[in-house]
């Protein structure tokens, strides 16, 4: 295993940014797509917050969505524990 890292130049919201890491370069592409179109969109709706107040936001809203599939996750996991429990 390599312990080279990606690397990847993206655009968030008109600023440059290179992104290093162990991430494939198509979902560091795919991240940083999903975070300009979320910063795009909670400026469309109040355009006077500052860049830096739209990246809280939405970085409060991309944690709210992974904390909501983490519960769904450990819910489901939950529920199917005692099958799998029954099948052994």
């Amino acid at each position: 295993m390599s312990d080279e890292q990606n690397r990847v130049d993206v655009e968030i919201n008109g600023v440059r940014y290179t992104l290093k890491g162990d991430a494939a370069p198509e979902n560091m592409f795919k991240m940083s797509r999903h975070v300009d179109e979320k910063i795009k969109q909670v400026i469309r709706r109040n355009p006077r917050l500052s860049l830096y107040k739209a990246a809280v936001l939405v970085a409060l809203n991309i944690t709210e969505e992974l904390f909501t599939l983490r519960e769904e996750y450990e819910n489901l996991v939950h529920i199917l524990e005692p099958e799998s429990k029954q099948k052994k």
